[in-house]
């Protein structure tokens, strides 16, 4: 009986000792997926700079070679996001005119992500007809690169815009006409390389894309209006039947 006692501990502790063991190397395997994540993270961030000064080649590898990670299109976005929330917020009253009273961080947020959202939606469609190459989170993706400038330079000239007189509104407007033209050139591009197509069809299609996410939101807003009416007509006549019955 003593034999099969120890014999019942020993095999207790090596059953203890190999689900310590096999706990250790679970938590050893997350480690280095969660470095191996974070790593990948920070290099797509630093991609960017590379995507903004050889935007042919970045917006290809960033696609084709998986050099770009959704995390960071996420940071991007949100970061262009907050960027116009502090822009109407902290640039000079000499620059722009926002009642920051009665201004709403979140629908400014969403009247710029709403679009946003509809205009990668509306790419994807009208390209997938037309061989374009270009899953929606490529789109998506390349979308988000291309807004790095708009951060980058509008996010400080907010502040600088404090230190500026009238008659040097001139370089205000001129570093935030140049981060526009820099995204637009940079949205043309990597559309281009995400889609494989060349400059004029990349161009046609940005007219389709503006004309496909324009009907998409008629459409949006036509089916919230007649939601809408159709709830007033129920509420309505609930109203009425209880009013009747009382």
């Amino acid at each position: 009986m003593s034999a099969a006692r120890s014999a019942n501990k020993t095999a207790e502790t090596l059953t203890k000792q190999e689900l310590e063991a096999q706990k250790r190397a679970r938590r050893a395997e997350l480690k280095e997926r969660h470095v191996a994540w974070r790593k990948k993270y920070f290099a797509s961030l630093k991609y960017s700079f590379y995507v903004m000064s050889h935007p042919f080649d970045g917006f290809w590898d960033l696609v084709h070679e998986q050099r770009g990670t959704l995390a960071a299109a996420h940071t991007f976005l949100i970061l262009f996001l907050l960027t116009r929330v502090i822009k109407l917020m902290c640039t000079s009253f000499q620059f722009i005119s926002a009642p920051i009273q009665y201004i709403n961080v979140f629908e400014e947020m969403g009247s710029l992500l709403l679009p946003f959202l509809i205009l990668c939606l509306a790419n994807w469609a009208m390209t997938t007809l037309f061989d374009g190459k270009g899953r929606f989170k490529d789109i998506y993706m390349g979308m988000c690169y291309a807004m790095v400038p708009y951060v980058l330079i509008q996010l400080p000239m907010t502040f600088i815009s404090n230190m500026l007189s009238v008659d040097e509104g001139s370089l205000y407007s001129v570093m935030l006409s140049f981060s526009v033209i820099w995204c637009l050139f940079l949205v043309f591009v990597g559309l281009m390389e995400i889609h494989d197509y060349g400059p004029g069809k990349t161009f046609i299609f940005l007219i389709v894309t503006v004309v496909g996410a324009s009907v998409i939101l008629f459409l949006m807003l036509t089916f919230f209006s007649l939601l809408s009416d159709a709830a007033s007509y129920f509420v309505s006549l609930y109203r009425e039947t209880i009013f009747r019955l009382n």
